[in-house]
């Protein structure tokens, strides 16, 4: 078996585990945080190791590294940990759920995690580190960029493209041949129709898809 350490210590670090761990040939062996988070030793029963410390007893020769931290400052921080782990030596570990529909014809970056009932079309484009929770529909000829966070039910028609670090809520819709430019935040529910322009904000306000400067929610990110 592949031996991979899980970067996190919260709930999605424990939702990679349970899926590495039942849907993959990959043995999860511990847990890393960075130092100032090290306030646990264990965690399912794993080591949690510091990552200042991991080379020692988890080399990047021969353990792939899997960074489970969610969408925190638009998706920045997971981004900047994948960038470190790398500079260590690390490959990125990559999961697509076995329940997935997923056409042959695809491109994965590393560091991705695909969760059950993600129905995703031929020629679809995914870049490294990019996060599509259960349940969404990426219609034929999408792309998505590096450092997306998708989370459930999202429908992506054909030929949509996602920016880098942009997050798609719940149960929202991008119409087709739409660019969501990087760093967007499509709110749940919302339904984007055209275009948008770097760094905006989408919610429904109501009408689906109104803007709302991205300042005034930038402190939740």
């Amino acid at each position: 078996m592949r031996r991979v350490v899980i970067f996190g210590a919260g709930d999605f670090a424990r939702t990679a585990w349970f899926y590495f761990t039942h849907d993959t040939d990959y043995e999860v062996i511990a847990f890393t945080v960075d130092d100032s988070f090290a306030e646990t030793k264990q965690l399912l029963g794993l080591p949690v190791i510091r990552f200042s410390e991991l080379e020692d007893s988890c080399p990047p020769a021969d353990h792939h590294l899997f960074v489970a931290v969610g969408f925190k400052r638009l998706n920045k921080l997971r981004a900047e940990i994948c960038e470190r782990a790398r500079a260590k030596g690390y490959h990125l570990a990559t999961y697509v759920s076995s329940r997935a529909i997923v056409a042959a014809e695809i491109s994965w970056g590393q560091n991705c995690f695909v969760l059950e009932n993600n129905v995703i079309q031929p020629f679809v484009s995914i870049g490294e580190d990019v996060v599509l929770w259960s349940g969404n529909h990426i219609g034929h000829d999408v792309r998505i960029d590096d450092h997306c966070f998708v989370s459930s039910h999202v429908v992506l028609s054909g030929r949509v493209h996602v920016g880098e670090r942009c997050f798609l809520g719940v149960n929202s819709c991008v119409a087709q041949g739409v660019t969501i430019a990087s760093d967007c935040l499509v709110g749940a529910g919302a339904v984007i129709l055209k275009n948008t322009q770097p760094g905006q904000v989408f919610a429904v306000k109501g009408t689906p898809g109104i803007s709302i400067p991205v300042g005034q929610i930038e402190g939740l990110l």
